[in-house]
């Protein structure tokens, strides 16, 4: 299969398959001076959300490490920050400015919002004219940080969705590529298995201490699962039990050496498949993906789910025919050719890889003609 792409070669030499002008707000405050600026500007690309006040220690340290991270990406060539402090806001600005790409920051505090907006929106506009300057040079996928994840699954993804992006995976890494995958709480009930999969004992002890801190929260919390794990719809496509849930989850992570385990929102080291501890939920799942450096998603959904992202492209398979009539226009890859037999999952990779290819070539996914623009922040406590 021909794997050459057409991407932005960056100045820190990681390859991006988008080309996008963020203004990415520091605070919930600042929400409305980024909204004006993308108004005013066209061709930027606002990331409002709810946080950023009064947060503290690990929950602090993720806000910033996810917006460093997310203007850090490979499919975005420059960065606009507003805060309402600009102390903060430059905290964000200096961490993205370490990839080499343009990027400037902006206090309300002392200017008011619109000559803030003023400000940052001529400092857009010229960001993006240097963006639009920008060739594509030739890559390959290998060279791209690619993330998996399941959505409202069902028997489907377990029988061929999941196994498929396995093998799309094993393909990756021995191109050389660089994968990585997570969902702590949908491994419950096959941890052991996969703690097998990791390239040394020493890993699979720490993936398995990262996964019995997850039961204990959820223990100490006083809470029951029960309809969060597995969701009312997991329950519909014909997943009963946790157990069959992570059975069906582990197959995605195919048969590669898993290299590392990783903290919300770090970047993997190297090359190879990867495991994030992190949260099962779609949105957030995928923001912290593109915050630890994925230029591409791979989801795999059963029953259907419509997610998508701003910065990261989405591509969606599914395995279940009923979806990939009712919901064909979030469905980029139908594979339920394998359950019918007529696609094997090395056929039904081909078809998948070839999606992967023309997005990264340029292709808009589903989820981005749609607008999907899921972009949702990880928080681990509550504001002081």
């Amino acid at each position: 299969m021909d794997t050459k792409i057409y991407g932005y070669r960056r100045e820190n030499g990681s390859v991006g398959i988008r080309n996008l002008v963020l203004i990415i707000p520091v605070d919930d405050l600042s929400n409305s001076s980024v909204l004006k600026v993308e108004n005013a500007i066209k061709g930027t690309l606002a990331l409002p959300h709810p946080y950023g006040r009064l947060q503290f220690g690990e929950d602090l340290d993720l806000h910033f490490r996810t917006l460093i991270g997310t203007g850090c990406n490979p499919n975005v060539a420059a960065v606009i920050v507003i805060g309402i402090e600009p102390n903060w806001a430059k905290k964000i600005a200096d961490g993205i400015a370490e990839t080499g790409k343009p990027v400037a920051y902006f206090g309300i505090e002392g200017n008011g919002e619109l000559k803030t907006v003023e400000m940052a929106s001529r400092k857009a506009q010229e960001f993006v004219q240097y963006a639009t300057s920008l060739q594509k040079a030739e890559a390959d996928l290998s060279e791209l940080t690619i993330s998996f994840k399941c959505g409202e699954s069902d028997t489907t993804s377990g029988l061929a969705g999941n196994p498929t992006a396995g093998v799309v995976g094993d393909r990756l890494v021995k191109m050389g590529g660089t994968v990585i995958f997570g969902e702590t709480s949908e491994i419950t009930g096959g941890e052991h298995i996969l703690a097998r999969h990791f390239a040394t004992k020493e890993l699979g002890d720490e993936f398995l201490r990262v996964h019995a801190n997850y039961l204990k929260n959820i223990e100490n919390s006083g809470a029951d699962l029960l309809g969060s794990q597995p969701t009312q719809g997991n329950i519909a496509g014909g997943l009963t039990t946790i157990e069959e849930k992570a059975l069906g989850n582990i197959s995605k992570a195919g048969t590669s050496p898993i290299q590392s385990v990783l903290g919300l929102a770090y970047p993997p080291k190297g090359k190879g498949l990867h495991y994030m501890d992190s949260s099962s939920a779609a949105a957030e799942f995928i923001t912290l993906m593109g915050a630890a450096g994925a230029a591409l998603h791979l989801f795999i959904t059963g029953q259907g789910n419509i997610v998508g992202n701003p910065v990261v492209p989405t591509v969606k398979i599914s395995a279940n025919p009923n979806t990939c009539k009712y919901m064909a226009e979030h469905i980029d890859v139908d594979i339920s050719g394998v359950l019918t037999r007529e696609l094997n999952l090395q056929t039904a990779a081909d078809k998948v890889m070839e999606c992967m290819v023309q997005t990264a070539r340029g292709r808009f996914t589903d989820a981005e003609a749609l607008g999907h623009h899921e972009f949702v922040l990880t928080r681990l406590y509550p504001s002081a």
